[in-house]
């Protein structure tokens, strides 16, 4: 059984891994197979790109506390068999789609199916021990992390062969494992645990409720917000920006994200275990804030590819602000609440995926155009820099405020 169940932890880590990594592979290309599906510049597939990204989180968004309702009530493999089979069908329709409408559908069925990371969280809940939980629960973020490096890396390379062939590769890697799954993966939760499917309970906005409990922790999430938000000029928009401002080939934008993901598992792994119990929390957001308004400032204003390279350094060692800002939040709810604030928090980031793109996306695409009263293809990240210098206010007023109070100033 112990062997068993240590098999089983390891294919959930392979199929978050290979999620993470098909997604990956698709970045470094795709802006160049939208321009190619619709005869335009790589500025103007900008706006459509930003659609996609943001039509994936809303289905996702929706679907997700769905997909996971009835994996309690039906169990977690055909669950997560289903998500593979739903990837790969997507990445097929992607390689072979003959105009952008057909990559508009591929997204969607990737949305409605891609549960993989909720739904592997709870087989690995499902299997581990107490001793084992902390360990196995680990193995997700070093699936993530790996399969970001990998992922992009390998895009770059495939893209030789064609703007499709990762994701005739992402295709074959989802449906592969899906495959061997079908065969080794057991069912985790008994027929004893199971619960009917509710759909009080699969309601996406529901947990969003809970971050109005009291005007800190609304001003933090606020604060939240605004810094995912603000990564979306990264995110949805750095292939775009980089191959139309400095004419990046799919191979160098690939090498560039998997720089991104070393970076940030450098700073999450080693800066911030180091940083943080030194200068504690409160410095820890304020310092991690300001190293991210100054790169994205420094993003906008780049005038050669080194330049963008050298920048993500500042950016991503902002990322000492994140794990501060969560445990500042934590520290507001009672210990049985945690679980419903990490929930409302997931679903606030979601909410920055949906219209994170498409605000980005879009305001990159206008200020590359003819209408634009001036020429400014950086628009996007400085704008970013105003959300985070926006959060940095947000975060002061708040917790200079609870000081005051702590301190009897006000009544």
């Amino acid at each position: 059984m112990a062997n068993e169940k240590k098999a089983a932890v390891g294919f959930i880590f392979i199929t978050l891994l290979i999620d993470t990594m098909g997604f990956g592979l698709i970045i470094p290309v795709l802006p160049k197979l939208i321009a190619e599906l619709k005869n335009i510049s790589v500025n103007q597939a900008s706006a459509y790109g930003g659609l996609l990204l943001s039509t994936y989180a809303v289905t996702q968004f929706l679907f997700a506390p769905v997909i996971g309702n009835l994996s309690d009530r039906y169990g977690r493999r055909p669950v997560i068999l289903s998500s593979l089979l739903g990837f790969g069908i997507d990445y097929i329709i992607l390689a072979l789609a003959p105009t952008f409408g057909w990559l508009f559908i591929g997204r969607v069925i990737a949305g409605i199916t891609g549960a993989s990371f909720t739904t592997g969280a709870a087989y690995i809940a499902d299997v581990s021990t107490p001793e084992t939980r902390a360990k196995n629960f680990g193995m997700i973020g070093a699936a993530f992390g790996i399969g970001f490096i990998i992922g992009p890396a390998l895009g770059g390379l495939l893209a030789g062969w064609g703007i499709r062939a990762p994701f005739y590769a992402a295709a074959a890697l989802c449906l592969l494992n899906a495959l061997y799954g079908f065969f080794v993966l057991p069912e985790s939760l008994s027929e004893s645990n199971r619960r009917a499917f509710n759909w009080k309970k699969a309601n996406p906005f529901g947990s969003l409720q809970f971050l109005r409990k009291t005007p800190a922790i609304a001003g933090l999430a606020l604060c939240y917000f605004l810094i995912f938000l603000a990564a979306q000029a990264v995110q949805g928009n750095w292939s775009f920006f980089t191959m139309y401002r400095f004419n990046w080939t799919p191979g160098l934008v690939g090498i560039s994200l998997a720089v991104v993901g070393v970076l940030i598992g450098g700073v999450q792994v080693g800066l911030t275990r180091v940083l943080n119990p030194k200068i504690g929390d409160e410095k820890s957001i304020y310092l991690g804030l300001i190293l991210y308004t100054i790169g994205l400032v420094l993003f906008a204003f780049a005038s050669s590819t080194w330049m963008m390279f050298v920048f993500l350094i500042p950016y991503c060692m902002g990322g000492v602000a994140g794990p501060s800002l969560q445990s500042t939040l934590a520290g507001h709810v009672a210990p049985n609440q945690q679980g419903e604030l990490q929930g409302a928090l997931t679903s606030l980031m979601s909410l920055t995926t949906i219209i994170g793109p498409l605000l980005m996306n879009n305001l990159f695409t206008f200020f590359t155009s003819p209408k634009a009263p001036f020429q400014f293809p950086g628009v996007s990240f400085l704008l970013g820099a105003i959300f985070m210098l926006l959060s940095i206010v947000i975060v002061w007023a708040v917790l200079n405020r609870e000081k005051k109070l702590a301190a009897g100033r006000i009544q």
